[in-house]
């Protein structure tokens, strides 16, 4: 039986600044120009990215956006809450998991610049899955939300945002 213990050690994972862990374990060697993509980007990107991410129920991923889509692939562990809010400030809930006949999916694509923010649903559990992002992914696409800031935005979801930030 895998324990996120075991899961860490045995990929290597590593402190994410969203929470959690992670590891790249795909970027591919082709490149896209910057000239070619979307006015976000200001610099070249890989075709496609992927990492390794676990989260314990101790912890969240803090709400955060990107300048992609990001696909998210259960893998084990407990489902995982996944929750989303539009640029027009609609909150959605997804569970991620393999449990069908309640309303888990087993894949599920975050919209590129939507806030999105995941907690695991089993207390004192862990949620392992893998996330791919095309065009791949850079840091400079990641923004960690401020609470001040996103509660501003979005005051309908201040208690969402409250529970799902650090600073």
């Amino acid at each position: 039986m895998n324990t996120a213990e075991k899961i860490i050690d045995r990929l290597n994972l590593q402190a994410h600044p969203e929470g959690g862990f992670f590891k790249e374990v795909y970027r591919s060697p082709d490149l896209i120009e910057a000239d070619a993509l979307p006015e976000a980007f200001k610099t070249e990107r890989n075709y496609s990215t992927s990492i390794y991410f676990l989260l314990t129920s101790e912890n969240f991923s803090a709400f955060h956006k990107i300048n992609q889509e990001e696909v998210w692939h259960f893998y084990d562990g407990s489902p995982l809450l996944l929750y989303t809010i539009s640029p027009s400030g609609e909150l959605s809930e997804i569970k991620i998991g393999r449990d069908l006949e309640n309303g888990e999916v087993p894949q599920y694509v975050v919209p590129r610049n939507y806030w999105f923010a995941a907690k695991v649903i089993q207390p004192n559990h862990f949620s392992f899955v893998g996330c791919t992002v095309a065009p791949g992914f850079d840091f400079e696409d990641f923004t960690l939300a401020n609470r001040d800031s996103l509660t501003q935005k979005f005051p309908q979801h201040k208690k969402l945002i409250s529970d799902f930030t650090r600073e």
